[in-house]
């Protein structure tokens, strides 16, 4: 049995959910969203890396997945989507995890069926998939969506990327 911590990155709200992956079995455990306080943006992203460390050390998830930034016409804006998905990497890199990434098309392809899915669809089909689960947002539905995408493409390899480069420069 697999905990996957799946993150949807955002500067203001960033979604997490947790589910166990016992085969092709799903079971929810839990979801939420950071939400950031503070008027510098060091101290925004500060505070999202406190909630997002704190959701790892109580729920102790085996890896996790965080979407992939997509590019838009505001530059700045993605620059900040950036820096808070840096932020969604490195807790729990700094937590030892691996941490898988996917394209939201990827996300919604794999949960919905359809790459271009809406907000809604995506929803309604985590629910689907984990009966009985009463989501926190928007933000925490796509985080479980990436969890659910990161089970369903066989989690990520504990000895590549971001947790790995952690643990190099440990030792």
């Amino acid at each position: 049995m697999m905990r996957i911590l799946g993150i949807d990155p955002g500067l203001r709200h960033m979604g997490w959910g947790i589910i166990e992956a016992d085969g092709p079995r799903l079971r929810h455990v839990a979801n939420g969203v950071c939400n950031s306080s503070g008027d510098d943006l060091s101290l925004r992203l500060l505070s999202l890396f406190d909630q997002l460390t704190k959701v790892i050390a109580t729920h102790l998830p085996d890896t996790a997945a965080v979407e992939q930034t997509f590019v838009n016409k505001d530059g700045a804006g993605t620059l900040k989507l950036g820096q808070a998905r840096g932020i969604a990497m490195l807790a729990p890199a700094r937590a030892g995890l691996s941490v898988g990434e996917y394209a939201p098309n990827s996300v919604k392809k794999t949960v919905v069926g359809v790459g271009h899915a809406d907000k809604g669809q995506v929803a309604h089909m985590v629910r689907v998939q984990l009966p009985g689960v009463q989501i926190a947002g928007p933000d925490a539905a796509d985080a479980l969506a990436i969890a659910i995408c990161h089970a369903h493409h066989g989690g990520a390899n504990a000895n590549s990327g971001l947790a790995a480069a952690v643990a190099r420069a440990r030792a």
